[in-house]
């Protein structure tokens, strides 16, 4: 990987301010050209870091955090489902985040996060894992893809006004 080693580790409260810091630079950086200033700038406030704090403390929301040199490089946060899908009588978990700094986007992190994704939605008995993608966003389909991920369905992602086209994707666990 770039630089220094990468380690791994489960996030605690006191990670919120990084996380939502980490979120809106990465969020940004990735797709901050689609949408009007106003509209980016009114996505982002909603991801505080009371938002993420809250998460952390709920039990419901995992996260797991790769960090290098003590700083964020990237993360992955699974938790309740919140998508447009029907999963009958299955147990179902969303893969809600994934961002890696663009400083190790190519480096094997993505792998890492979705293998630590699968196996904790494995342990906590789910059978499916959903997630949602930007249909533009040709990497990360291709890796979802590339771990079996289907589409089931479409997702109208909003940022401020701004609706994206995004895809429901599905992985029987």
């Amino acid at each position: 990987m770039t630089g220094s080693a990468v380690t791994l580790r489960d996030a605690v409260p006191g990670d919120a301010e990084a996380l939502a810091a980490f979120f809106a630079f990465s969020f940004t950086d990735t797709f901050g050209h689609l949408y009007p200033p106003e509209d980016l700038a009114e996505f982002l406030q909603m991801l505080s870091p009371a938002g993420f704090r809250g998460e952390l403390e709920d039990g419901a929301h995992s996260f797991r955090l790769a960090e290098a040199d003590g700083a964020l490089v990237g993360y992955c946060k699974l938790g309740p489902p919140s998508l447009p899908f029907d999963a009958g009588n299955r147990r179902a978990i969303e893969l809600r985040q994934l961002y890696i700094a663009p400083s190790h986007k190519g480096t094997g992190l993505g792998p890492i996060l979705i293998d630590w994704a699968l196996d904790t939605a494995r342990l906590q008995g789910f059978e499916d894992i959903y997630l949602s993608v930007f249909i533009d966003n040709h990497r990360a389909r291709r890796l979802y893809e590339r771990y079996g991920f289907v589409e089931v369905g479409v997702y109208g992602f909003k940022v401020g006004n701004t609706i994206d086209d995004d895809r429901v994707m599905r992985l029987s666990l």
